[in-house]
């Protein structure tokens, strides 16, 4: 664990000085878990959300886009449940004045359980090598069964506290494990009590109760309430989805982790509509849909796993969470949902608005039920860096830091190098970039040596560098190094665009 806590520690330190992440305000010392996208930050995170919208959206016929504003009438988050139940159970340790989420608490407490698990389990690998047969050893190991039983019974339990909002209850099982503060090592714990995740504000020109509103905890209301009107306007018939990208807000009690939780974020999310019944086929089919867009990014398929909801939210009857392993364990990264009609009737009552879809096939109306899909975008753009950062060591003994991002989501496809800064060179290069930079994203840099120039394109995840010679001026070639091979080959000029774009296509 130590180890990849400073893995963690070395990400966070390279987004900063490679221009993808900062800390948000930080002249002025920074503003707790709030940062701001660097110039290669904000490229990667464009082309995750592009890649998102490409594959919903312009894939899929029956999938169409919104963009509904952030501030909403202040009674849609009464009518959707979150002003009553958007809370998150908070817990003060007395001795250091922390401040935690009780369910995160007994959730780190259950991990450090299967940790344990695993560690038997890698230990008995070891020993048995190519004869070992995972599954048997977790169904009859005595140590892996007791510690499995141990957390089933936590489980079950702490699902029953949540799901019956036993406030009591969970600073009982917190006390009967022991849990104790990471910071002060003491069990001193004050009681439970909700803490709502909404940030509020006024919206006109007086500070009073009616002028209320708040800043949206999620982008999924804003499809509910247009449901309609996207619905006749493009003239959709059921199944079909509503498509969104945008900013959510959320007072978290504990923000920690970088960008993985933070107070301001961004949601890619679809809601399909489906007729009554056939909500439990849309959620495996999206579950499936789900898991598969996350591996053709070419991200192993062990570091990611689908892990099932023991404690539902209000407006749920089935969950599952996509999570990836980052260096501090496996996390989600995207929720799918079977919501039922709990929205669309909820608005429907408390608007007095009938919000029901009539079926020109059946002849009946109805109130359509929703699969939800809900990705973190901050969260993928994390995972993504988490998995393309390498440290290597060359043939030669000499050590290069390089980020293996995927191709198609790459801050820049190419930079252009001239081998030296005379002899026509540099002119010739930036001839070259104004023809590539047309098709793609790209860079120009002729300071230091070439050799130093590639560790900087590495470092930065760029997958192809252009590099023009003295034999350029020649024969108008030129060489395309690769990034995770380093291998370097010699093409035309001309070619250089369509074999980019090949290799970009093959990348993903």
């Amino acid at each position: 664990m130590a180890k990849n806590e400073d893995v963690f520690k070395k990400i966070v330190s390279h987004c900063k000085e490679y221009g993808f992440v900062y800390p948000s305000s930080e002249i002025y010392d920074g503003l707790a878990a709030v940062y701001d996208y660097g110039p290669n930050g904000v490229e990667l995170k464009n082309n995750i959300r592009d890649y998102w919208w490409k594959s919903m959206v312009q894939k899929h016929e029956n999938i169409v886009g919104l963009d509904a504003a952030i501030f909403m009438h202040p009674t849609v988050w009464k009518a959707s449940g979150h002003v009553d139940a958007f809370k998150d159970p908070l817990i003060d340790n007395k001795d250091s004045k922390k401040r935690y989420r009780a369910d995160v608490l007994i959730e780190d407490y259950i991990e450090k359980l299967e940790e344990k698990t695993n560690k038997e389990v890698a230990k008995a690998r070891k020993k048995f090598g190519e004869k070992f047969d995972e599954k048997m050893f977790r169904e009859t190991n005595p140590r892996v069964l007791d510690t499995q039983k141990k957390i089933d019974g936590i489980t079950k339990r702490f699902a029953d506290l949540i799901n019956n909002n036993d406030l009591k209850g969970l600073r009982s099982l917190i006390e009967e494990l022991q849990i104790a503060c990471p910071v002060s090592g003491s069990r001193n714990w004050t009681d439970v009590r909700q803490f709502n995740l909404m940030f509020s504000t006024q919206m006109g020109s007086l500070s009073d109760d009616a002028n209320s509103v708040y800043l949206r905890p999620e982008t999924a209301q804003g499809i509910f309430v247009n449901y309609l009107n996207v619905q006749k306007t493009s003239r959709k018939k059921l199944p079909f989805g509503i498509a969104q990208i945008g900013k959510a807000f959320r007072n978290e009690i504990v923000a920690r982790q970088f960008i993985f939780r933070m107070r301001e974020f961004e949601q890619m999310e679809m809601q399909y509509f489906v007729k009554p019944g056939d909500e439990v086929e849309w959620y495996e089919y999206w579950k499936e849909e789900r898991v598969n867009w996350h591996q053709a990014l070419g991200i192993p398929k062990d570091k990611f796993r689908l892990h099932d909801h023991d404690k539902l939210a209000h407006y749920a009857n089935a969950a599952a969470d996509i999570e990836y392993e980052f260096p501090f364990g496996f996390k989600e990264v995207e929720g799918v949902h079977s919501r039922t009609d709990f929205d669309l009737s909820a608005h429907q009552k408390v608007s007095g608005k009938k919000l029901q879809y009539y079926d020109p096939d059946t002849k009946e109306s109805y109130v359509p039920y929703v699969v939800e899909t809900s990705i973190g975008l901050d969260r993928m753009f994390l995972a993504i860096l988490a998995n393309s950062y390498e440290e290597e060591t060359l043939e030669d003994g000499s050590e290069r830091v390089v980020l293996k991002i995927p191709p198609l989501v790459a801050p820049v496809k190419v930079t252009v190098l001239p081998l030296v800064k005379k002899d026509g060179l540099p002119e010739k290069a930036k001839e070259i970039m104004d023809t590539v930079k047309n098709d793609f994203m790209c860079q120009y840099d002729e300071k230091d040596a070439i050799g130093r120039r590639y560790r900087r394109q590495d470092a930065i995840g760029t997958p192809y560098c252009i590099t023009i010679d003295h034999q350029t001026l020649d024969d108008n070639t030129v060489t395309i190094r690769e990034r995770d091979s380093m291998k370097q080959d010699r093409i035309s000029i001309e070619k250089i665009s369509g074999i980019v774009r090949e290799k970009i296509g093959k990348g993903v």
